[in-house]
């Protein structure tokens, strides 16, 4: 179901024009880093769209200037599901992330344009919202490592800016986790669990993802917007005013849990970093069986009306590390 035409006219565009992808680009003349910011990649998640286009208008209307290096703003990355106020237009466009050479659907026509864009910078702050209430977290990935799955060796940089972003969470460990579901649901580990900051990473960049709140959440847009400038502040892109950083220990994601039938049901409304203890039951399978958290941690990401077969909640524990 569509949403309220939005009022900005840049978001008005996009959603008439979803065949024409739209970004906006400064570069100082002092040489800095180069920041890419991608908004609605998933079309119900629309606080990162509002937050971009206001900080389109700043720096159109000379309110905020770039000083050094240069910020590419995407407000909506996916605008067919802008458009209809849905997570995918025909597809996911955070899974299989990955150009292809004869596309096969909307979100392939939109990576093969974005792809190189993200290539074309040093760092990317992608804005999402989830569906849940609970409170904001940034999300990144690997420890540098070598391997072949991920290999990564910026994992130090990319901490530093999302405890810049002004969420007081960061979530660890995305892609090892959501390889384990693959193999939960029978399947191996391939392309589907490449997003915008895995392909990200696999072209020598480095990446968050901020959850900015609940998808109808008008202050989502203000955790966005104070992202955005957290960004700005931490990379000495621009002269604006930093939220406060995050200073605590990260959350590491260690297990999935997938729901296995529509009678799956959790036992509460859980919200994401709700504490739990060994053996605290969470869910209750179709048949009775308890299902219950296997170390002390916490509960991030509950999906009570999760498909089958589909992420039903993941269980996270503080970094020792």
């Amino acid at each position: 179901m569509s949403a309220p035409a939005p009022a900005h006219p840049l978001l008005r565009r996009a959603i008439a024009q979803p065949e024409v992808l739209r970004w906006h680009s400064w570069s100082a003349l002092a040489p800095g880093p180069s920041l890419l910011v991608l908004g609605a990649v998933h079309g119900n998640e629309v606080c990162g769209a509002h937050a971009v286009v206001r900080l389109v208008d700043a720096l159109d209307e000379g309110r905020l200037q770039l000083q050094r290096g240069r910020l590419t703003l995407v407000p909506v990355a996916n605008a067919l599901a802008f458009g209809q106020n849905t997570r995918e237009g025909e597809r996911n466009l955070n899974r299989r992330f990955m150009p292809r050479a004869e596309p096969q659907d909307y979100e392939d026509r939109v990576t093969q344009r974005l792809a190189p864009l993200l290539a074309q910078h040093e760092a990317l702050l992608d804005l999402h919202s989830f569906h849940t209430p609970g409170e904001p977290f940034a999300m990144v990935g690997p420890r540098d490592n070598s391997g072949a799955r991920e290999p990564f060796a910026r994992a130090a940089e990319e901490m530093a800016l999302a405890r810049a972003l002004g969420a007081q969470q960061v979530v660890e460990g995305w892609l090892e986790v959501y390889d384990r579901a693959a193999l939960a649901r029978g399947e191996r580990p391939d392309d589907d669990g490449i997003g915008t900051n895995e392909y990200m990473r696999s072209q020598g960049g480095y990446a968050v993802t901020i959850e900015c709140g609940q998808h109808e959440d008008p202050e989502a847009i203000e955790v966005a917007e104070r992202a955005l400038y957290g960004a700005l502040a931490h990379l000495g892109l621009a002269h604006v005013s930093a939220p406060p950083r995050f200073a605590g220990p990260a959350t590491r994601l260690k297990d999935v849990v997938l729901r296995q039938s529509p009678g799956d049901r959790l036992v509460r409304d859980w919200h994401s970093f709700d504490a739990v203890r060994a053996g605290e039951v969470i869910g209750v399978r179709a048949d009775g069986t308890p299902v219950a958290a296997a170390h002390d941690g916490c509960v991030l990401f509950p999906h009570p009306e999760a498909d089958a077969g589909q992420e039903w909640f993941y269980l996270a524990e503080p970094d020792e590390g």
